[in-house]
């Protein structure tokens, strides 16, 4: 209807059929002059008129077009941390005008289900406008090209394996520790084992502060410290400097092991598996690369401090570079983005549920610090998991500490050659690669058929859990100076193989297990797999001098057989020892 005729509709019959022209732009003009007002005066309230802007949000057919219903999903992966949430697909929906009022979740029947927390916040403000991204957002992570995804894939990787590097950097260098400063090889070796852990304090620091600020803001003030701190390290006048620093190192190079998994997770969508599984690769390729490189430092130019500077280096160029990957974190992004809106409207009610209902320190403190150490003491099934992992990151640093009085005892290699006897065990982890990815194509498929549930994802550690058994039982077995250097070094592949299968597999039951608090339980398993990697090599060298080389190595496999049990156990009888282990069903399939 034309506006003329709809002013016309509105006269009496009478005075309708001579309506004309002239009393037509008259009416108008007084509609138009009304319009005028009503807007000066809606920018005199907002005091300029560049910041008034009408904003639309979703409707509820909108809404349920999306998908959105009645029901409250389990909250994404990488969600922040929000107590009793409503509208948890706030950080994956795109829709129309980036706008979702609370009132319009309301009337599909989403509401706080905690009564505290509803008293508390005094009711949630129907009024709240929650931010989304908009359909096809340049800025959502998920839309970036698969050839960003996977350069950023290749990137974060190289920055988990520089941290793991500087751990195990003076392992095959400490020899040039004992003689700077004067000290026993014990000593020395708190230099490695501190770093370790410190890894199981960072991620304490670290992965709740990336919840607040961004994944991008804590890998450059983490690493930058990193980098800063391996100054002292190097030039340190007395072993304490050393050691300190050292143990600092560890705690602010953890931000890598601890957020680039979850930063893959923020990148990548339908290839998150995929990208998991080659990331699994880095964590314990690094130390192997480590104990290579410094090797040929050490007995080349018995140079302690030329150690720390390269491993310096080699920290500074990752943090330059992953300085530049822009942010991942989808909660930080849109909350950036709700403030810009409320500055450019002038609506303070436009914001993120994250900023509507934020935790308290009390709670905050729960969730990053207090639940993680609770569940060591309340989940045994996360515990023994735990165990597992941890035991076969201990055993990676065993082997750094193994192979300097196996070969040089056997073979009188220093640690040059010594260092390149670790090959075997990057050899082995890259096979692993080739199995993981296949690993991931039989599990999507039987995603398509039913309905998966968390032991589904225990196949890669039964078929990688007896490698390790394998690879210490040929180390044992070829210990012996008739037998050619290349027996006991070929342990190593299979050691190598197994070590990654089983990272990849428990990562993922950890997480599907504990989907309703992951990022605690996986700060379980960071605390407990960094404790065990510092324990270990304060006692492989004496064992190994004083039970022999073959039983010190066959003492260590008949450990990991017993540790095969693990994942068949819960393969078989997981569902059942999770309804009586676990204090509640923490899983996805609850949800």
């Amino acid at each position: 209807m034309s506006r003329r005729s709809s002013v016309a509709s509105n006269l009496p019959e009478n005075e309708a059929d001579d309506f004309t022209p002239q009393q037509y732009e008259a009416d108008v003009n007084s509609d138009a002059q009304s319009e005028l007002s009503q807007i000066n005066s809606r920018v005199s309230a907002t005091n300029s008129f560049k910041e008034l802007r009408i904003t639309r949000t979703e409707t509820a057919k909108d809404l349920q077009n999306f998908g959105i219903s009645r029901d409250v999903p389990v909250p994404y992966l990488n969600s922040p941390p929000v107590e009793d949430p409503i509208f948890p697909e706030e950080y994956t929906l795109e829709t129309n005008t980036g706008l979702v009022q609370v009132q319009t979740l309301q009337e599909l029947g989403r509401v706080k289900s905690n009564i505290t927390r509803l008293n508390k916040y005094d009711q949630f403000d129907p009024e709240i406008e929650f931010v989304t991204y908009v359909i096809d957002d340049p800025e959502n992570p998920h839309n970036w090209s698969m050839a960003w995804k996977w350069t950023y894939t290749i990137i974060l990787s190289l920055f988990v394996i520089s941290a793991a590097y500087g751990s195990s950097c003076l392992a095959t260098g400490l020899p040039t520790v004992t003689a700077k400063y004067n000290v026993s090889t014990e000593v020395a070796t708190l230099s490695v084992s501190l770093m370790v852990l410190g890894f199981s304090i960072g991620p304490l620091i670290w992965a709740p502060l990336s919840e607040q600020i961004g994944r991008r803001p804590v890998y450059f003030i983490s690493f930058g410290l990193y980098v800063v701190f391996n100054i002292p390290c190097a030039l340190g006048k007395n072993i304490e400097t050393l050691l300190i620093c050292r143990f600092l190192c560890g705690v602010f190079s953890s931000s890598a092991l601890t957020n680039v998994g979850a930063s893959l997770v923020d990148i990548h969508n339908e290839t998150r598996s995929l990208a998991i599984a080659f990331f699994s690769f880095a964590p314990y390729s690094g130390p192997v690369l480590g104990g290579i490189v410094n090797g040929f430092i050490s007995v080349s130019t018995h140079r302690f401090d030329l150690i720390i500077w390269v491993n310096m280096a080699f920290a500074g160029v990752m943090w330059i570079i992953v300085a530049m990957i822009p942010e991942t974190y989808s909660p930080v992004i849109l909350k950036r983005r709700a403030k810009k809106l409320r500055q450019q409207t002038g609506n303070e009610k436009i914001m993120t549920e994250q900023e509507a209902t934020p935790l308290s320190f009390k709670e905050l403190v729960n969730d990053c610090l207090i639940r993680p150490l609770k569940f060591i003491v309340e989940e045994p099934v996360l515990v023994l998991i735990c165990g597992f992992v941890a035991l076969i990151y201990a055993m990676l640093y065993a082997f750094f500490f193994a192979y300097p009085v196996i070969f040089n005892t056997l073979y009188g290699f220093e640690d040059n050659k010594i260092g390149l006897m670790f090959i075997p065990i990057l050899i082995g982890a890259g096979l692993a690669l080739t199995t993981t990815p296949i690993l991931e194509k039989r599990y999507m498929a039987m995603c398509k058929r039913r309905t998966p549930v968390p032991e589904d994802r225990l196949i890669g550690a039964m078929l990688g859990s007896p490698f390790p058994c394998i690879a210490l039982f040929i180390l044992g077995a070829t210990s012996y100076k008739h037998i050619i250097w290349v027996g006991p070094a070929s342990s190593g592949i299979a050691f190598g193989y197994g070590m990654v299968l089983i990272y990849y597999s428990l990562n993922n039951y950890i997480i599907d297990t504990y989907a309703k608090y992951a990022a605690s339980a996986l700060a379980t398993k960071v605390f407990l797999r960094s404790a065990g990697g510092a324990a270990f090599p304060l006692f492989i060298t004496q064992m190994y001098h004083r039970l022999g080389l073959q039983w010190a190595s066959w003492l260590l496999a008949f450990i990991c057989l017993a540790m095969i049990l693990i994942p068949y156990t819960f393969y078989i009888f997981g569902k059942t020892l999770r309804a009586k282990m676990c204090k509640e069903d923490y899983s996805a399939v609850h949800f």
